[in-house]
Order: structure tokens, then C-alpha cells, then sequence
């Protein structure tokens, strides 16, 4: 074996161990009596308590992996990521973990925590203006470098086994067995990569189970459009919401899988987030808050048809990251705006079901 070969194999095996102490997530069914007293239940999986606190954890593992595994990625080679911030965070730490330096390209208007976070894992940040600029930048410094640039928006959809192997719908699904409603009406993601979505729909495909995939798709992001008119060259402004929607059509996203795309309004999102959170008694992040918009419409429409059964989404990371922007009330007036009004409409929703 060569030395090259020998330190993959070395490489591959700490990422391996690595996993084996961690525990899966917890899914967590949500409290909502007016919705399950008419038999509609609601779950999130708590992709929070990853060892880096995001979804993004299980992305990083798997990218790593399929980079060690194609020959991509060699020893003392700096890993080069476009990532808004949790993806960065989830490979830095895995960067650490193998002993190469690692840089995220990523906007300057990345939360401050993400960035403190990508740093304490050892890894350094490079800033662009725009979100459009990540992936051409990140691309450009890894040739600079001489290192690999991850590309987690190419390769994330075929980087995971998505027919099984402990993924994420696995997991969901084996959690969800001895529930009142094992096979969810609905599975609801956001997309950044569509990494996620492509997994869930794949699976479900291959289970044949009698699902159907909806995507959360923020203000802003182009999928929604690409979605309904199949135009991969559409571009858009990008979203807000941190972690998921998109101002270019990413190759990981694959629109063939979704069947439904519900576009929720920045506003909406918030409101979503400060509802969910007063109702786990902890903060969680604003790509949560669309999940959950998202999931009170759908179970409302159960709800409105008379149908029994249960709606899946993830509890994407936690609300700490972003104590000074999503979490903060004058950020929020100043850059999002009044969101008191949808934030007391999802409230009726979630808690006046029974009604």
C-alpha cells in the first residue's frame, strides 16, 4: 500500500470511529392537542445535537468520505468549501479531525457565531460580497492553494447512500415505526444543496412508501421557480434565511424528487421560529421556523380534508447562532420587519386547531 494510500485508509477510519460515538438524533413529536386530538400528529428530528450542532454534520461526513474514497483529497491539502455557515462549521471539524487546514468562502453577512464556530474548529474564513461569488471563489482559491475544493452544492445529492446506511430518511423513518402514523403524509425540508431532499425523496421512492416530499423554499431563493418551469439558467436575488434557498439553480437539487414546493415569506419564517421555539422552550434557527410554517399549512390542509396522519420535518440546528440577527428584536424590525401580525396568525394555527 502507499503511503498515499495508507493515510485514506487512516483517514477513513477516524471519520468512521468518529461516528460510532456518536448517537442518532432525537425525533421529537411536537405538542400540539388541536391537531392531534383529530388525529394529525407533528414531528421534528433534531438535527441540533450533532457534535457541530447542525443537519449539516451528516453532509460533511458524507462529503469527506466520498472525497477520501474517489482520491480527491490528499494529506497536508487544504479543503475548500462555499458554505454560508453550518456546512463550514460540519467540515472544519471534520478537517481538524484528519489534520488538513480547511477555508470557508462565505459572504460577509454570515452570522458572527458561525463564523467564531468555524474558527474555534480550526478553520479560516474567506470573504465575498454576494452569495452568487461562493462557489466561483471557492473554486478559484483551491486551485491557488493547490487543495480541493468540496463543492457541497455539486456533490452532496450522490455523496450519501440514499438507499439506506443510517442516512437521514432511514433514520427518520425507523424512528417514526411506533408511531400512530409510522408513514408520514408529508416530509418537509428546506433545500441549500437539495442534498437533504434528494435523500428523503429517493428513499421514500425506493421503500415505495406512500409519501410525498415537500420543500420549505425561503424568500428569494430561485428552486421555487426552477421548480414549476424546469429552467435550470433561472437565477434570483438569494435568500435571507441562512442555510437554505439558493440564488442559482444548484446541481444537487433535484426537482424530479419533490412533489410540492411551498415559498414562505421571510416574515413567515421568523414568526415560525419565535412560535416553535416558545414551544420547545429553546431557541432554534430560522430555516426551522420555514420548516414549521410549512407544516402547520400542510396539517391544516389534513386538518380541512378530513385526513388522518402525521407531517415529518428537521429541526435544522439551534437558535445560538443567532442571538444577533434572527434572535435579535431590533435586527429583526430593521431588516426583516414587523412580523407580529404572521407571528399571531401561526399561533392560531398551531393552537387554535381545536377550535
Amino acid at each position: 500500500m502507499s503511503a498515499s494510500s495508507e493515510w485514506i485508509s487512516r483517514a477513513i477510519a477516524r471519520i468512521e470511529a468518529d461516528f460510532q460515538r456518536s448517537a442518532d438524533t432525537h425525533l421529537i413529536a411536537l405538542p400540539l392537542p388541536g391537531f392531534g386530538a383529530r388525529g394529525i400528529d407533528l414531528y421534528l428530528k433534531d438535527e441540533s445535537t450533532h457534535p457541530t450542532g447542525s443537519l449539516k454534520h451528516r453532509l460533511a461526513r458524507s462529503l469527506f468520505l466520498y472525497a477520501l474514497c474517489n482520491g480527491w483529497l490528499r494529506e497536508g491539502a487544504t479543503v475548500v468549501e462555499a458554505s454560508s455557515g453550518s456546512t463550514a462549521v460540519s467540515e472544519a471539524y471534520f478537517a481538524r479531525l484528519l489534520g488538513v487546514p480547511f477555508i470557508a468562502v462565505m459572504p460577509r453577512s454570515t452570522s458572527p457565531e458561525k463564523v467564531a464556530q468555524i474558527e474555534f474548529h480550526g478553520g479560516r474564513c474567506h470573504f465575498v460580497d454576494s452569495a452568487t461569488e461562493v462557489s466561483a471563489e471557492a473554486a478559484r482559491l483551491a486551485r491557488e492553494v493547490c487543495g480541493h475544493f468540496m463543492d457541497q452544492f455539486t456533490y452532496a445529492e450522490r455523496a450519501t447512500d440514499w438507499r439506506g446506511n443510517n442516512n437521514i430518511a432511514e433514520s427518520m423513518f425507523s424512528q417514526m415505526a411506533k408511531e400512530r402514523h409510522p408513514v408520514p403524509r408529508f416530509v418537509v425540508v428546506g433545500a441549500g444543496t437539495g442534498g437533504t431532499s434528494a435523500t428523503i425523496g429517493r428513499y421514500t421512492r425506493y421503500r415505495q412508501l406512500d409519501t410525498r416530499l415537500c420543500v420549505a423554499d425561503p424568500q428569494g431563493s430561485v428552486f421555487g421557480a426552477f421548480w414549476r418551469t424546469g429552467d435550470a439558467s433561472l437565477t434570483s436575488a438569494g435568500a435571507r434565511i441562512e442555510g437554505i434557498g439558493r440564488p442559482r439553480v444548484e446541481p444537487s437539487f433535484i426537482r424530479t424528487l419533490v412533489d410540492r414546493l411551498v415559498e414562505v415569506s421571510d416574515v413567515e419564517s421568523v414568526a415560525g421560529m419565535r412560535v416553535l421555539s416558545a414551544l420547545l422552550g429553546r431557541r432554534v434557527g430560522p430555516s426551522s421556523g420555514t420548516n414549521f410554517v410549512v407544516m402547520l399549512a400542510l396539517a391544516n390542509e389534513l386538518l380541512r380534508a378530513g385526513t388522518q396522519g402525521s407531517v415529518l420535518s428537521l429541526l435544522c440546528d439551534a437558535g445560538e447562532r443567532y442571538l444577533p440577527t434572527f434572535h435579535d428584536e431590533a435586527w429583526v424590525a430593521r431588516t426583516v420587519g414587523d412580523v407580529a401580525a404572521a407571528e399571531a396568525a401561526l399561533r392560531e394555527t398551531a393552537f387554535g386547531a381545536a377550535r
